[in-house]
């Protein structure tokens, strides 16, 4: 291979989008990555908190408010405080339909190099009788200032 194709490799791999596949995972898929410690986020508004409460050690960050509108870019800078681009992260919400914009996001356009999106969501984890915490038993474990 002459050097002035080498060349051409190297800089188109440096051109190509750099992010990693949305991994979908079931319930018992969940529950081994929870146990491996890997930071789960609840993108819900806090009325679905409220309603059916989160799964234990859920970060409360909402993706899409109650009008369906998003910030993107802030919502980022909170996944942040959670997990930085290298490591893997799990994105629930009540269906699994809202998180998989989210999860494209982090992907895509983030960088998150390992993303897993939860099929069925909180619905399908509450269904199956899986343990549920209520939200606010979250928040009062939460420090003044920080998202949780």
């Amino acid at each position: 291979m002459s050097r002035r194709v080498v060349l051409f490799l190297v800089a188109w791999m440096f051109l190509l989008p750099v992010h990693a596949e949305v991994v979908e995972v079931d319930n018992a898929q969940l529950a081994r990555l929870l146990a491996a410690g890997v930071p789960i986020i609840d993108i819900r508004t806090e009325g679905e908190w409220r309603e059916s409460g989160i799964v234990s050690g859920s970060k409360l960050l909402t993706f899409f408010d109650e009008r369906g509108r998003s910030d993107p870019p802030a919502w980022l800078q909170k996944v942040q405080g959670v997990a930085k681009p290298a490591q893997p992260v799990i994105v629930i919400c009540r269906s699994g339909n809202r998180t998989r914009a989210a999860s494209q996001f982090l992907s895509e356009q983030a960088g998150y190099q390992m993303v897993y999106n939860v099929k069925g969501g909180i619905r399908a984890w509450e269904k199956e009788g899986r343990p549920l915490t209520p939200w606010t038993s979250t928040l009062a474990n939460c420090p003044a200032g920080v998202a949780c």
